[in-house]
This record gives structure tokens, sequence and C-alpha cells, in this order.
């Protein structure tokens, strides 16, 4: 596998990764209420955990997303 290969794959990876975040952040913003009725079905939680649920599980990905796409892909076309 070449420089360019390696460097195309993780900006592919980043590109979907980011699209994927998006879609999530999208569904959250405009279903917030239906999700957390249908999430508090299943389990007793009040509107501010489900909110700090969510919120810290998109800074999880996001994080992930940068630690190894974003900056590898980074540092491979610094080097390369």
């Amino acid at each position: 596998m070449t420089f360019e290969m390696l460097r195309n794959f993780l900006a592919w990876c980043t590109l979907i990764n980011m699209g994927m975040l998006l879609v999530y952040w999208l569904i959250l913003v405009l279903g917030h209420d239906w999700i957390y009725r249908m999430h508090s079905k299943w389990f007793k939680m009040s509107v501010e955990q489900f909110d700090a649920v969510h919120y810290r599980s998109f800074l999880t990905f996001k994080l992930g997303v940068f630690l190894f796409n974003l900056v590898p892909y980074l540092a491979l076309h610094i080097i390369g």
C-alpha cells in the first residue's frame, strides 16, 4: 500500500465518519422528543440524563474520528 492510497483511505474514512456524525446530530436535533420517549420506555432516565448520554456519545465518536482518521491523514500529508 502506498502513501497515496493510505492518505485517500483516511480521507474517505474521515468524510464518511463526519457524515455519520452529521446524520446522528440531525436525527437527534429533529427527533429529540420522539427518541427520548422511545428510550425512556426501555430505560428510566430524565431528559437531562438522556441529553448527557447522547452528548458524551457524540463527543466520544468525534474524538475517535479525529484521533484515528484525521490526525493520521494530516501526518501523512505532512511527511509525504
